[in-house]
């Protein structure tokens, strides 16, 4: 049994931006391939970005304002999730998708390490839940988190000079 991906795409339309599953018709066809089966870009993106962080090493994802602005948004009531998508893009073709992800990852971590392991859980998430092939999974490290970066009060720091 091979299912066929075609992307479906127009502007304005209910079904933009989205990948299609198609099975075989007909009554000679078995049940589970009649009809066909859409994944949104939206899914492949939050699958991407919950298996981005399953990964140890990943303190969070998103680019330094994209966090900013989405901690802002958290806390504005209405203002909506987008916490799992954050620091997520994807492109999603006839039979593909490929993967952009912008990472925070903890000090003193290897980060070849934390991207192999980054690539390799996306890359089997992705393929497993959607069908899709996953054809690349790009990873920016745009911060380092250090342990005395905890977001939250601090007491001031005493200077060497009084």
């Amino acid at each position: 049994m091979t299912d066929n991906i075609t992307s479906v795409s127009g502007g304005g339309r209910a079904d933009a931006g989205v990948s299609a599953l198609k099975g075989r018709t007909g009554a000679g066809a078995p049940a589970e391939t009649r009809g066909k089966t859409t994944i949104a870009d939206g899914v492949v993106a939050k699958i991407a970005g919950m298996a981005a962080r399953e990964v140890p090493g990943i303190h969070s994802l998103g680019a330094g304002m994209a966090r900013a602005f989405g901690a802002m948004r958290e806390r504005v009531p209405g203002g909506g999730g987008g916490g799992v998508t954050r620091g997520v893009k994807v492109e999603v073709g006839e039979r593909q998708a490929a993967v952009d992800l912008d990472v925070v990852v903890e000090y003193g971590v290897s980060i070849v390490d934390v991207a192999g392991g980054v690539r390799t859980n996306v890359i089997s998430a992705v393929e497993r839940m959607t069908g899709l092939e996953v054809v690349e999974v790009n990873i920016v490290v745009d911060d380092v988190h250090l342990p005395d970066d905890e977001e939250g009060p601090t007491e001031p720091d005493e200077g060497r000079v009084r």
